[in-house]
């Protein structure tokens, strides 16, 4: 809690004050160290969700979280940044009686929010929680809804990420393999996900027409990975062809380069010693 002078309504309004200082700051900094935009904006749950995608919710009712797992709401205003900090003067009246209220002691009700993975958003409550988090509150009390979701929610950290998220979701529909298999496959460029998805449903389609048989999509998936995928990384990784990419990224790119060169989807020795004299 800052200091205070003795006068609650002072108090509150510097209270005020200093957050939006410190969020201009912020956005000043982001601003000079070319920090890409959306690094300081608030995430947005429908976004999160629609990128995860959305398995079902429980309720685990009330309980005590930490203000810094807080990075997202529910509301398409943006009356504050990534850290609960005022964008604008429209948000002081109700945010400084709040601020009055806490430093008189009145009681504050809990916020509610929704919970994916280690991130919360807020439902209800965004200025209780810009006021806490600007008078050093570490933790606040909440509602929690728990939303369970497709994918893991990790590695985000901003709205660049959950488009990276939305394509491996789109991937894994497309290809459906196991959680193990799929791990094994990974790409640093969310793109690479339609790319890689289609490169499977062409080898499927190729695969029916061998077989003279329908295939749906797992038996495609199942097939493409144990026959093509899995094979195919071996022999890369073996004539060392991975180099600095993943090793789908390398499949990609072989894949590509030998169908280009050879017209052919076979692989042999003979087709690796040619990519590798072309690649190098």
């Amino acid at each position: 809690m800052p200091a205070d002078t003795g006068f609650p309504n002072a108090d509150a309004e510097n209270d005020f004050l200093r957050a939006r200082r410190r969020q201009m700051l912020a956005r000043l900094a982001h601003w000079l160290r070319r920090e890409p935009d959306d690094v300081n904006l608030i995430l947005p749950f429908d976004e999160v969700v629609a990128a995860l995608g959305m398995r079902g919710e429980r309720r685990l009712g009330p309980q005590t979280i930490r203000l810094d797992t807080i990075v997202g709401t529910l509301d398409s205003s943006r009356d504050f940044d990534r850290r609960f900090r005022p964008t604008s003067g429209r948000v002081r009246e109700r945010w400084e009686r709040l601020a009055l209220a806490q430093r008189r002691g009145e009681p504050i009700p809990p916020i509610d929010v929704y919970r994916i993975g280690d991130m919360h958003f807020v439902q209800d409550g965004h200025h209780r929680v810009s006021v806490a988090m600007a008078t050093g509150a570490k933790a606040i009390d909440a509602y929690v809804t728990e939303v369970l979701t497709q994918l893991p929610p990790t590695g985000i950290r901003g709205r660049r990420d959950l488009l990276f998220k939305n394509y491996e979701r789109i991937f894994r529909a497309r290809v459906p393999l196991p959680a193990a298999d799929l791990a094994s496959i990974t790409v640093t460029d969310p793109w690479s996900y339609a790319e890689l998805g289609e490169a499977v449903e062409a080898w499927g389609f190729r695969c029916m027409q061998d077989k003279g048989q329908f295939l749906n999509r797992a038996e495609i998936a199942r097939h493409w990975y144990t026959q093509e995928y899995v094979p195919v990384v071996r022999m890369l990784r073996a004539a060392d062809l991975i180099g600095s990419r993943t090793e789908a990224e390398a499949y990609m790119r072989v894949a590509a380069e030998r169908y280009r060169l050879i017209l052919t989807h076979d692989w042999n020795d003979e087709v690796i010693e040619r990519l590798r004299r072309t690649i190098r």
